[in-house]
């Protein structure tokens, strides 16, 4: 574990000065760590680049302007662009996003961490390309960096999502993905603790977007691109505390004005957990589905009941769905359903789809799969409850369960088995179980953009840990460049 001590001699707001501490060092990580970072890097990228399929991600991405490219820039994955690291961090972080395919972090705070991969790979891969910069000149960048990087992104966001739930005021869990990234891009810069602190102050101070755009009736394709804008303005906020700009050091306790009177009223901002490697160890892989992960396991028991019902759907009298209480708060919806984003979004859909085809994709958010009839006729036949005992499992650091159950009543009286799901593939309770399937992913997300070789050199050299490891950062993002 890694220990708090006070930065310098300037006083801060507690939870600063841990963040600042932890994000400041370099730490001896525990293995699993490191091997599931490895995981997470190559997953990402994968996510980032089936977004690219999609007309409304490719849409957002690019430089500011049109033309604004630089000759040594960012390279942004999937495209020939190189950017300036903020526009950089955007693209990369959107892409990562906008499936709803990348790791997830689920506690009193949900958020997918995965998305500071926007931030960091940005950052490093600038800094590689151009050893003359002012922040941290002539030092090489290797991928170990970004995976160091990224464990402790994923810790500082997921421990603060362990106890403080922001979406219970209305704002979205991307604050602490601006939170975590601000951390460690500061560092990356080469700041001190006293910098570091600062800039995190000046993250906390932006406030948190409302989670207006996640739910009905106002769901919307921003739920997708928020994180690759929290990662631009951490980036931003970064560089700009490396010019000197001033921090605020009671950002969070100050009466009145600051972020806990203002924003949070009666819970202050807590760090429940010594800051270490625990989130990186347990972090959930979205394997199978590109879905909100409290469905995850609703739709594997789904996939599981589509035998059973296919050839007696308009015999089906009620479809029961036992879930924790974090997923009837937020993807228990009935009713019209807009868009791609509010279908992903919504339990009852999940669970009609994979009824209805045992399998479930990115496609089947789409307008035309959505226009089946047999969806909604399915959906207005299901009743979600709490399963009490799934909401307290949820919750317990030592079984982080997403439990989910479904049984379905016939018009004449019986019933099928109910079908339960606990621990779904990704889980770290399945993490042998879900490499395999890890790897697939990672093949089919690239074989949209690259050539079967290409993608078995990709992973051929993700193999090689070591080495892997040893790579410079512009090299193993070259491998990702777009060629005619």
């Amino acid at each position: 574990m890694i220990s708090s001590s006070l930065i310098s001699n300037r006083p801060y707001d507690s939870v600063l000065t841990e963040i600042a501490d932890y994000a400041a060092v370099r730490h001896d990580f525990g293995q699993e760590a490191w091997d599931t970072a490895h995981w997470c890097l190559l997953d990402s990228l994968g996510c980032g680049l089936l977004a690219l399929e999609f007309p409304a991600c490719t849409k957002m991405l690019g430089p500011v302007v049109p033309g604004a490219t630089l000759t040594n820039g960012s390279r942004v994955p999937g495209t020939d662009w190189q950017l300036e690291p903020v526009k950089a961090a955007f693209n990369i972080g959107c892409m990562i996003r906008w499936l709803d395919y990348n790791d997830t972090w689920l506690a009193a705070e949900w958020g997918h961490p995965s998305d500071n991969f926007g931030a960091i790979l940005a950052l490093t891969d600038y800094l590689d390309r151009n050893p003359n910069n002012p922040w941290q000149p002539d030092r090489q960048w290797t991928v170990r960096d970004v995976l160091h990087a990224a464990i402790q992104a994923y810790e500082i966001q997921g421990v603060l999502a362990l106890e403080n739930g922001f979406n219970r005021v209305g704002l979205d869990h991307v604050l602490l993905v601006r939170i975590a990234s601000t951390a460690v891009a500061c560092s990356i810069l080469g700041g001190s603790k006293d910098q570091i602190a600062d800039a995190v102050s000046l993250a906390w101070l932006d406030g948190g977007a409302l989670r207006t755009y996640r739910h009905a009736p106002n769901t919307g394709s921003r739920k997708s691109w928020a994180a690759g804008d929290a990662t631009q303005r951490a980036v931003q906020l970064a560089l700009w505390t490396m010019t000197g700009e001033m921090g605020y050091p009671f950002a969070l306790t100050a009466p009145r004005w600051g972020f806990n009177d203002v924003v949070l009223k009666e819970k202050p901002v807590s760090i429940s957990r010594t800051l270490g490697n625990y989130v990186m160890e347990n972090i959930l892989f979205k394997v199978s589905f590109p879905a909100e992960f409290h469905a995850q396991t609703a739709a594997e028991a789904a996939i599981q009941l589509h035998p059973f019902v296919i050839d007696k759907l308009d015999a089906i009298q009620e479809i029961s769905i036992y879930t924790q209480e974090s997923a009837v708060r937020i993807i228990d919806k009935t009713g019209p359903l807009a868009n791609p984003a509010d279908r992903d979004h919504c339990l009852q859909y999940i669970v009609a789809v994979a009824m209805l085809h045992g399998g479930l994709n990115s496609d089947h958010y789409e307008d035309v799969a959505a226009s089946d009839p047999r969806i909604d006729q399915l959906r207005r036949k299901m009743v979600v409850v709490e399963d009490p005992r799934y909401s307290k499992d949820y919750l317990d650091p030592d079984l982080r369960s997403i439990s989910n159950r479904i049984q379905v009543q016939f018009k004449d009286g019986t019933v099928t088995k109910a079908f339960e799901v606990e621990f779904p593939l990704g889980h770290r309770r399945r993490r042998a179980e879900s490499l395999t399937p890890l790897e697939t992913k990672f093949r089919n997300n690239a074989g949209t953009r690259f050539s079967i070789s290409r993608v078995d050199a990709i992973f051929k050299m993700f193999e090689a840990k070591q080495s892997f490891e040893e790579l410079r950062v512009s090299h193993f993002m070259d491998q990702f460049v777009e060629t005619p």
